[in-house]
């Protein structure tokens, strides 16, 4: 694995990075965790963002996809929102979280983004089993497709840190 992928544990609406992504919920109008934190950070510029992004009953970003706004007031360039899958309510988490990794890099690549900060999708509320969602999260932003890009997973406790790490040493060791 390359060493293009970092752990910090802390804030990521402080990422020092050209896009920052939100575990976002389908309609994109703001809630709890990461998308509240994210939301107020970047202030009332965001939601209008969110609020140009055509909608379909209401839904804005389905589960496993993602999209991308401005970034309001927040250091990066843009907001890539992905709506993570809720575990007990999926047939098949482990793509839609995969898809969520995927899609959000194939947007900040699109937007020639060089760095980009992701939380723990799904992690919180949506009740993703820890060391799942890090395997898979790792698993696809080690793909080669992505080592030119900075990715830092934002981690808000010890025990994610530690998890994700962990995470990032079995895929090194595998491919030794």
């Amino acid at each position: 694995m390359s060493g293009n992928i970092e752990i910090v544990q802390g804030d990521i609406t402080k990422a020092d990075t050209d896009a920052i992504v939100n575990a976002a919920n389908p309609m994109m109008l703001g809630g709890g965790g990461v998308d509240g934190a994210i939301h107020r950070a970047a202030g009332p510029a965001l939601l209008q963002e969110c609020r140009k992004v055509k909608a379909i009953n209401g839904i804005r970003c389905p589960f496993g996809e993602a999209r991308i706004t401005s970034a309001g007031i927040l250091n990066a360039k843009y907001v890539i929102h992905t709506a993570g899958p809720i575990y007990r309510n999926e047939d098949h988490p482990q793509q839609v979280l995969a898809c969520c990794y995927r899609n959000c890099l194939e947007l900040a690549l699109e937007h020639q983004c060089q760095s980009i900060a992701f939380p723990a999708i799904s992690c919180g509320a949506y009740g993703y089993p820890l060391e799942e969602a890090a395997e898979i999260a790792v698993k696809v932003c080690s793909r080669e497709k992505y080592t030119n890009i900075r990715i830092q997973f934002f981690l808000f406790s010890d025990e994610l840190e530690q998890i994700w790490k962990k995470a990032i040493s079995q895929i090194t060791d595998s491919e030794s």
